[in-house]
């Protein structure tokens, strides 16, 4: 029956619910090999689902585990998902901003995904933060200070975990059926009352084309509908990495200078403020404008970093303990020009080289290296001035500077 499931979605054909239930289940409950079940993810990757086969997995991914209601709690629950990009630490600045907003942030992340970082990975930098916080605990602590950050509850769509981390190892992170599946059931199961998505375009990305991203925006509304739920999408570029860097420890920083009003002209600090305008709009039901005026007068005014560290004193975490590796190595500039372009790929690439993310399910991630982009992009350089600085641990790998940055020749 297995293989005739994965030979029928090898073929290109449709899969019913019961076919979906009967090998999915069967994974989770340990009946079906990781073998097999990689097979199938592949087929789905190559030949895609219907939209009756995507509302069919949700629904399955959904009914693996426990929902959630926070319905007692007041206001409007406003949730947002990033599909994944290299540098990407909006979830780390804009939770606390829209919570400061008196709008209640519950939000459950992930781990990285391929090259891109995971949030739970980048709090977990930080020493003593509690990534496990069971129903109870976020209930008291959405009460308490309208802000949690936390990994999905161990009830909490264990088909996901499952599946997430055997698409990380697999080559199957960029399907979008399987995308759409395991965001929208999380998002879902864990009482949200409207849903933003932030989905990422370009090198640096799980989805590398705007076609691509157009399919997943229709699919995520469609699933929205199916439940009842507002789904709003933004659309961001990530052909370069967002922000300066790249790294966990590293990019608890950097968001720590967003929320303090230090990075806003970066295009960090304009999509942050952007998403998070976004996410006060649907919960307090005003227009962006407005929002916008609310978001930038919090970044001001000190309250939406007060909420972050808030935020992290009550998951135990030590924001003074912050390590960055002591070993360090400057990438210099090999003539004098204008900054043109980052390749996000690459730096994601060299990133995992460092250790700062997982090839394999039993690698250990090592929180104190990275990259920090000295130089951004449109910005002069001269011969033999620092472009970034890697933090690495023990050995160094080897560097193609000409595969990263770009530097043309300034026109007179």
């Amino acid at each position: 029956m297995i293989l005739e499931i994965i030979n029928k979605k090898r073929l290109g054909q449709e899969l019913s619910e019961e076919e979906l239930k009967k090998i999915f289940n069967g994974y989770l409950n340990g009946e079906v090999a990781d073998y097999q079940m990689s097979s199938l993810l592949m087929a789905i990757c190559i030949n895609g689902m219907s939209d009756e086969e995507i509302f069919s997995l949700t629904k399955i991914f959904i009914e693996s585990g426990e929902t959630l209601d926070f319905s007692n709690i007041p206001g409007i629950k406003v949730d947002k998902h990033s599909t994944g990009g290299i540098g990407d630490k909006t979830t780390l600045v804009i939770a606390p901003i829209v919570a400061s907003l008196n709008i209640p942030v519950i939000k459950m992340s992930g781990r990285g995904l391929g090259y891109t970082g995971g949030t739970i990975d980048k709090l977990e930098s930080i020493p003593g933060y509690r990534i496990d916080l069971n129903d109870q605990e976020i209930q008291k602590q959405v009460e308490e200070i309208g802000i949690v950050i936390t990994g999905q509850t161990s009830n909490l769509v264990p088909m996901d975990k499952k599946i997430y981390a055997l698409r990380d190892v697999t080559a199957t992170v960029s399907s979008i059926p399987l995308i759409a599946a395991s965001i929208m059931s999380k998002k879902i199961a864990s009482g949200a009352d409207k849903i933003l998505i932030d989905i990422k375009v370009g090198k640096g990305a799980l989805l590398q084309t705007m076609e691509e991203a157009e399919k997943l925006k229709d699919i995520m509304i469609k699933i929205g509908k199916f439940y009842n739920k507002e789904v709003r999408c933004m659309m961001s570029d990530m052909n370069v990495p967002l922000g300066r860097c790249i790294g966990n420890s590293l990019e608890v920083w950097e968001a720590m200078e967003v929320l303090q009003g230090r990075e806003k002209d970066t295009n960090l600090g304009k999509l942050c403020y952007e998403l998070a305008a976004e996410m006060v709009s649907m919960g307090l039901n005003v227009s962006k404008e407005e929002a916008m005026e609310k978001v930038k007068t919090n970044i001001e005014n000190g309250l939406a970093y007060q909420k972050f560290v808030e935020l992290v004193h009550h998951q135990q975490g030590k924001l003074e303990g912050i390590q960055f590796s002591k070993n360090q190595y400057q990438i210099k500039s090999p003539q004098t020009g204008v900054l043109t372009d980052i390749n996000a790929l690459e730096l994601g690439k060299l990133s995992l080289l460092l250790g700062a993310g997982k090839e394999n399910i039993e690698d250990v991630i090592d929180y104190t290296v990275g990259i920090y982009l000295h130089k951004l992009i449109g910005q002069e350089v001269s011969q033999g001035e620092t472009l970034a600085t890697l933090y690495y641990q023990n050995t160094l790998p080897d560097i193609n500077i000409d595969n990263i940055f770009t530097i043309t020749e300034k026109n007179v």
